[in-house]
């Protein structure tokens, strides 16, 4: 039975209505948010500001929240669902959970940063690194491709956060570039070799102070240290491995409109600001450090420029995040 306006609007002040009626009442909508925190409500408040259009958000980790969605199904409340990284969209595409976007909105982002599909978008990037101890080592003394860290002569000396869904898209990236033996291979040497640890951030503090050689991380990590205090990155460098390696893998953040939400037009519009030139400015002005992909906008002056990366060509499409997982899994890495 339909509550009345009054009701509704008297439930709504009193915060008693569900996110997906509050949705409903008000034509807001509901995002399932796996972005940095930060980063996602300084858009939906801008967002916000110059449409009308309110948000409820959701907070989760990529893939927690993608299979969340994959339980739901046809009966999911989100408009939209927002990734640090792309396995997660890939997990929702694949079950034929998104709504097309339209030409248009495709049209903010060079294909280089979309996959094939169509169903989804980029929305920033961020460049894989090997953050070093620039007090031990040289740049003669780097790695020149990330499978060279496979090798026993740097057994005990570098470290990754093999939990989170950062460090399993490179994997992944490893796995479509190199294929399925020589990442097995890769995998095994790291169960051996590398130092685990919790988060990005602990990984660099540990290079940091000194108790690794150095992380394979993601950029923004080091940058948005150096920006606040520099406490955990004092002694740190980056090392790009560039040359189309798969270490100098760039992963793309993404959003989708559900094809479950009674909100696309308003979803779309969403979708269709992140990736315009005021959303992707927040990318640019902002503290996040991840790089703009939409609308020709360039990158905070901080980093060194995308086109510099000289990034492998990969159709985020191809990165398998369950056969990523069934392998470290068996490599003993989850």
């Amino acid at each position: 039975m339909m509550i009345s306006r009054i009701a509704a609007l008297s439930l709504l002040a009193l915060g008693l209505l569900s996110p997906q009626a509050q949705a409903q009442e008000t034509g807001s909508l509901i995002i399932y948010n796996a972005q940095h925190e930060n980063l996602a409500r300084e858009w939906a408040q801008k967002f916000t500001a110059e449409t009308g259009i309110r948000i409820t958000m959701r907070q989760g980790a990529d893939l927690e929240m993608a299979n969340q969605i994959l339980s739901e199904g046809a009966a999911s409340p989100a408009d939209v669902f927002l990734t640090e990284n792309s396995p997660g969209m890939v997990l929702v595409d694949k079950a034929g959970l998104f709504a097309p976007l339209s030409k248009d909105t495709l049209a903010n982002v060079p294909d280089t940063f979309r996959p094939s599909s169509g169903n989804w978008i980029g929305i920033a990037a961020r460049s894989t690194v090997f953050a070093y101890d620039k007090t031990k080592l040289t740049e003669a003394d780097l790695p020149k491709s990330v499978m060279d860290l496979a090798d026993p002569a740097w057994n005990n000396r570098w470290a990754a956060s093999a939990g989170g869904a950062d460090f399993q898209a490179i994997v992944g990236a490893i796995l479509a570039l190199k294929g399925e033996q020589p990442t097995k291979s890769w995998l095994t040497a790291m169960k051996e070799g590398a130092k685990p640890y919790r988060g990005n951030s602990a990984a660099m503090k540990g290079v940091n102070i000194g108790e690794v050689d150095g992380a394979l991380i993601y950029h923004y990590y080091y940058f948005g240290d150096q920006a606040r205090t520099g406490e955990n990155s004092g002694n740190v460098a980056l090392h790009y491995f560039r040359n189309e390696d798969p270490g100098a893998f760039v992963s793309i953040s993404g959003a989708g409109v559900l094809a479950s939400s009674k909100n696309k037009a308003q979803a779309e519009r969403f979708v269709q600001w992140i990736t315009s030139k005021a959303g992707q400015a927040v990318l640019r002005e902002g503290k996040s450090f991840e790089y703009p992909v939409g609308s020709q906008e360039a990158a905070n002056s901080a980093l060194v420029p995308l086109a510099d990366l000289q990034a492998p060509k990969l159709d985020p499409d191809k990165l398998d995040s369950q056969k990523v997982t069934d392998m470290m899994t068996d490599a003993g890495l989850l």
